[in-house]
């Protein structure tokens, strides 16, 4: 032995460090440069030179670290199919003839290491061909991993010998019912809906996940490996074909940016990415339009297009797989036929001869309750031919009566608009429901995308005629059955958001897309109207009662000349409150339903003739609160005191319930020198009450906010008020956001403190800094102020629209106590996470141009989420 052969050990492992060092720089720097590169890539060239960046790293150090002859290095799961993305899992299987020990396993070990000292983010398995067979068998998921292996390196003789196992031991019946179960388990994880506001680019509805699930269960079946492959075995057409892989690069496009952008694996368009995936693929902010709005719209059309071509390949596979049932179809008329609870169509090319057959088909589905879906040969026959519902299709008088009678339904409206929808052939009846198809809102309280809300809408108006339902809602299902033709209804529904996203007022535009529908399908001049009304005025209603002050007379008979019917009155409370309610599920609340069948029933009482003064309403209201006062046995004489000190104002913007509820709580202390405090439950609505009673004072608004925000509730409703000897009668309507507390258990606790820190008094505190969701970070709304006087020019409007945050209205009510700023109502709308608030202020410094501007400025301040 030679005095240097000690150091031949060292010398082989240096050896072996510097060559794993070239492969970790030359793996790193062929990285970089794709990661460089991928903006301008093409996704597929992005994926296939990533997959060979792998492979070929892979393969040199199973060479570097001379693995054992009788091992096997094959590439499984989503690199072994070659759809290696950025931060993608490298799945591995190292694969031996017997169980690895000694020299083997530490071979192994020493290669599993030296693929993290490059960078691979591998993810392995060690097996013996046994041991594949076994877990393959007992576990769908390992199956599925394997059945998409290729050889990277190692044993030839093992891996032949593992292939051809493999292939034999596929069941591919057992394996389409197990993937078809998972299929089922995963969308209803994802709500069955691919319109989700955060989708899974990889695993929602629509994602890469339902496209490969094809590709798997046709592999297994032995059918096809690829697109191409599954057409030419007539699974598919070329047409789908090619439109699939259309899909397929869109969505891989988006993943890849995902990945890029986030610096990690990230297959989920969340909201603080999906602004700057937009920008990085070529999306614009327009006037009407948020980029981010656009890529979602991109994205939720090509899922849609995968939902649909899932449903039909499916469903393609299957009847290979499985007998037909044996059962007979039975013939409903000339064209279709009932087989098993399914329509199907008699011959399924009479949909390419006559599209108007397509039509027939959804109404046939109405028509016959002992339907329950459409074969998917029939489904599939149509999608095909849905382009034959064409400019001159669609102006063929048969085919107008047809979507018509679809409308005039008694049953199954609901169903088949959104079946319409979603084989794309709704919006090749309407074309301009085309445009909104997808079409996402970042408005902070819309949770679907327009097609979607729309749909809701619809089936939210239909419930109100539909008995089985009529406990939801007794008052709307009491006015549906007045209505004559409840379908102009379904018609003003379909089109009141219809032109979303176009620039302009959407329901201008709506409308004139909804009368060019009456005139086109032959509606009754009259009808027509009212669907145009309805379309033009969907918001009205809810503007008027969230955000103008009801116990002004004016308001009330202004918004009556608005209506003018009693027919437009009902029809628009209905679409009002269908409308709202079908905007997320969050939105709408018992206070606005409040609201908005008080100024009905205000409104229904001017149309019925009553004057519409402030003398009449005062008085009525008194009368009702006397007769509530009386069941108590509270006689007048007791609250004469009380009632003397309390103005017009006052009588106006409380209804009766309320008057006698504050009378009742308030006569025995009209001179108290401590504060009253007391609380009630909220009738006929959530939250509770509050009213405070006790001399006036500055910042008692700001003050009595700060409490609530403290507390983290929230303000829905405010009304101010100062007796005619200088006492504040302030009355509050709260709720808790997180509808987790129980009002009964804490109003005696919100009278004791905040009595006492009313009590106590002292500086106000410093807001604190409030957390802001992912929602509104991504998607910020921009504050806006604007001041301007009432209708009267007695006071002034303070309108302001901000992202709300807890605290808000103690922020703005210090600023409002700072400029001196007199306050008589608060309305606080909240839409999903953005606050409408509207004030009706006055002060002396509202006179002065620059003092306005100062309110102004301040005021934008403090709404900055930021601050």
């Amino acid at each position: 032995m030679t005095a240097t052969s000690p150091r031949a050990p060292d010398l082989a492992a240096d050896a072996a460090a510097g060559r794993i060092a070239q492969l970790r720089d030359a793996y790193r720097e062929e990285r970089e440069r794709l990661i460089a590169a991928g903006h301008s890539l093409p996704v597929g060239r992005l994926i296939a030179a990533l997959t060979r960046n792998a492979d070929r790293t892979l393969r040199a150090l199973w060479r570097a670290q001379h693995m054992p002859r009788s091992a096997l290095l094959v590439a499984v799961g989503g690199y072994g199919r070659r759809d290696l993305f950025l931060h993608s899992d490298v799945d591995i299987l190292l694969a031996t003839a017997a169980p690895a020990r000694g020299e083997v396993a530490q071979r192994i070990e020493s290669f599993v290491a030296a693929c993290w000292d490059v960078g691979l983010e591998i993810s392995h398995s060690v097996r013996t061909r046994e041991q594949c067979l076994a877990e393959a068998a007992g576990d769908i998921t390992v199956q599925t991993s394997l059945l998409e292996r290729r050889r990277l390196a190692g044993n030839r003789h093992l891996w032949a010998d593992l292939d051809a196992q493999l292939r034999d031991a596929i069941r591919p019946a057992a394996f389409f019912s197990a993937k078809r179960l998972e299929l089922r388990q995963r969308h209803a994880k994802y709500d069955d809906t691919p319109y989700s506001l955060e989708p899974n680019t990889k695993e929602s509805p629509g994602g890469l996940r339902d496209l490969q699930v094809i590709l798997w269960t046709a592999q297994a079946a032995g059918l096809g490996e690829t697109w191409s492959d599954l057409a030419a075995a007539d699974l598919m057409t070329m047409r789908e074909a090619r439109l699939l892989r259309s899909r397929e690069r869109t969505i891989k496009g988006i993943r890849a940016t995902l990945h890029r952008i986030a610096g990690r694996r990230e297959d989920r368009l969340v909201f603080d990415l999906q602004t700057p995936v937009a920008r990085e693929l070529g999306f614009v902010d327009g006037d009407s339009r948020r980029a981010s709005e656009e890529l979602m719209q991109r994205y939720f059309l090509a899922a849609k297009t995968v939902t649909q071509l899932n449903t039909i390949l499916m469903q393609n596979i299957a009847t290979r797989l499985f007998a037909a049932p044996g059962e007979k179809p039975e013939p409903i008329d000339e064209e279709f036929s009932n087989r098993g609870g399914l329509l199907e169509a008699n011959d399924p090319r009479i949909f390419e001869r006559d599209p108007q057959a397509i039509l027939r088909a959804f109404l046939t589905m109405q028509q016959h309750s002992e339907l329950s879906g459409m074969a998917t040969a029939t489904l599939r026959a149509m999608w095909l031919a849905r382009d034959g519902i064409n400019p001159r299709g669609r102006a063929s008088p048969a085919s107008r009566a047809l979507f018509l009678q679809i409308l005039q339904q008694p049953r199954g409206i609901t169903h088949e608009l959104r079946r319409m929808n979603k084989w794309s052939i709704l919006s090749r009846c309407l074309p301009p429901f085309r445009s909104i198809v997808g079409r996402m809102q970042h408005d902070l309280f819309h949770v679907y995308t327009v097609d979607t809300h729309i749909l809701m809408v619809v089936r939210n108006v239909r419930r109100f005629a539909i008995a089985e339902h009529a406990h939801e809602y007794p008052f709307c299902s009491q006015l549906m059955a007045q209505m004559e033709k409840p379908w102009l209804l379904y018609v003003a529904a379909l089109f009141h958001d219809i032109a979303k996203g176009r620039g302009g007022d959407h329901s201008l535009l709506g409308k004139v897309d909804a009368l060019h529908f009456c005139h086109a399908h032959r509606i009754d001049p009259e009808d027509a109207a009212l669907v145009g009304f309805l379309v033009e005025h969907h918001l009205t209603m809810s503007l008027v009662a969230q955000k103008r002050d009801l116990g002004d007379p004016e308001v009330i008979g202004g918004f009556a000349d608005t209506v003018g019917t009693h027919e437009r009155l009902n029809a628009l409370y209905l679409l009002t409150v269908a409308d709202i309610r079908g905007t997320g599920p969050k939105v709408w609340n018992a206070w606005k339903g409040r609201l908005l069948e008080d100024l009905y029933h205000a409104t229904r009482r001017v149309l019925d003739g009553e004057r519409p003064d402030a003398a009449h309403r005062i008085d009525a209201r008194r009368r009702d609160a006397v007769r509530a006062l009386n069941l108590g046995a509270i006689a007048p004489s007791l609250y004469e005191e009380l009632w003397s000190r309390l103005d017009i104002a006052y009588f106006l913007r409380n209804d009766a319930r309320d008057v006698a509820w504050h009378t009742r709580m308030l006569y025995r202390f009209p001179d108290t020198d401590k504060p009253i405090v007391r609380t009630r439950l909220a009738p006929g609505s959530e939250g509770f009450q509050v009213v405070v009673y006790l001399l006036d004072q500055d910042y008692l608004f700001a003050r009595v906010c700060g409490y609530f925000a403290g507390k983290n509730l929230s303000v829905l409703e405010a009304r101010i008020h100062t007796t005619g000897h200088g006492y504040a009668l302030d009355s509050f309507h709260v709720v808790d956001p997180t509808g987790t507390v129980r009002y009964r258990d804490i109003l005696s606790l919100i009278e004791a403190e905040l009595t006492g820190q009313l009590e106590r008094g002292g500086p106000l505190p410093t807001p604190g800094r409030a957390r802001i969701s992912r929602r509104s970070r991504s998607f910020p709304i921009r504050p806006q102020v604007d001041l301007r006087p009432d209708e009267q020019g007695l006071h002034y409007l303070l309108s302001i629209v901000a992202g709300d945050r807890t605290g808000l209205l103690y922020r703005i009510a210090r600023v409002l106590g700072d400029h001196g700023v007199s306050l008589y109502t608060a309305r606080v709308a909240t839409l999903g996470e953005r606050a409408e608030d509207v004030f009706l202020v006055d002060g002396a410094s509202l006179s002065n141009p620059r003092e306005q501007l100062r309110l102004e400025t301040d005021l934008l301040a403090v709404l900055d989420p930021q601050r």
